[in-house]
């Protein structure tokens, strides 16, 4: 049975720190979509001015939004733990062959846990 191979430490601190300050600003980002998409969904009434067509149409938009809604709410939610996880000695280490991530993988999706070759099998 092979070790699980000791965690090295690969990123110093300068990236986890930068790493730090992009999951930041992607979190202000998200919380102020997210503010701007639970702006827009309000319930439809039935007895709205709206024809019938009208009416389809933006009950058709409520559920689109809806659904981005929940999309930038999830995204929040890795990105928040991505954020509490940075300072910990794996991170940045895929949870399957334990081989270091990318750190240009990490920049544009901190919350991976895999590396390219595992992610794609």
């Amino acid at each position: 049975m092979k070790e699980a191979p000791l965690y090295k430490i690969f990123m110093i601190s300068e990236e986890k720190n930068t790493l730090k300050k992009l999951v930041a600003l992607q979190i202000a980002e998200l919380e102020k979509e997210i503010e701007l998409l639970e702006s827009t969904i309000k319930p439809i009434s039935p007895d709205s001015a709206y024809g019938r067509v009208s009416r389809m149409d933006a009950i058709n938009n409520q559920a689109i939004s809806e659904a981005a809604l929940r999309d930038k709410k999830t995204l929040l939610d890795r990105m928040n733990f991505a954020l509490t996880k940075i300072d910990h000695a794996e991170y940045g280490f895929c949870f399957r062959c334990k081989e270091e991530i990318a750190f240009n993988r990490l920049k544009s999706i901190p919350y991976a846990s895999h590396c390219i070759k595992c992610a794609g099998r």
